[in-house]
């Protein structure tokens, strides 16, 4: 009779379905309750495992939110190449407009901007994980229309993800405030103009 093979039991198993049900259940708790009144026993609670599954994993409260949230915020979404800088910047702050009105990012993201002010590891694991989805954006999107001949030699990616991303987080996660159906095809114009208009930088080498 041939063996059973057995499978590895206790700690040695870090199964992909719970930490995918605790990462869930650490933006919900996040969503729901903010980063300070959030707990492990809630998160294991909520995902429907013991607190030593979540132990096994992070070390802390910290370390798991960091963790979680960063990844989340590095994730790469799709480049749009329309083959029009207006119309891929409005594709561009649509998909973030999109995102900024998650259910769950919506919660998120002011309770731990407010966080980042008081603790200097969330500040700079945002300013990290952001900035470096940022400026992949910034850098694909104005390359593509340098490229093309839409934009200057030069034109600063960074300015170009502030004056795209700036207004739309004002909006949409400080002051609240719903945007018109035509909003973004007229923020779109606004920042060809502006980044045309802009003196650039020196070639790139």
């Amino acid at each position: 009779m041939a063996a059973t093979k057995r499978a590895p039991a206790g700690a040695a198993v870090l199964r992909g379905d719970i930490t995918a049900a605790i990462r869930n259940a650490v933006m919900n708790e996040l969503a729901e309750v903010g980063y300070g009144r959030l707990s492990i026993e809630a998160v294991a609670r909520r995902a429907g495992v013991g607190k030593t599954a979540v132990y096994r994993r992070w070390s802390n409260k910290l370390e798991m939110v960091l963790e979680i949230v960063s990844g989340v915020a590095e994730r790469s979404v799709p480049m749009p190449d329309t083959g029009s800088f207006a119309t891929d910047l409005q594709l561009t702050m649509f998909i973030v407009s999109k995102a900024l009105q998650h259910r769950i990012a919506s919660q998120i993201i002011p309770d731990l901007m407010a966080e980042a002010a008081r603790n200097p590891k969330i500040a700079e694991t945002l300013h990290r994980a952001l900035r470096t989805h940022q400026t992949a954006v910034g850098e694909t999107i104005v390359g593509q229309a340098v490229a093309r001949g839409e934009l200057p030699e030069g034109t600063d990616p960074g300015i170009a993800v502030d004056l795209m991303i700036g207004p739309l987080y004002w909006h949409l996660a400080v002051t609240r405030t719903p945007i018109d159906e035509d909003y973004l095809e007229k923020m779109a114009n606004a920042v060809t103009a502006a980044l045309k208009a802009a003196p650039a930088g020196p070639p790139a080498p």
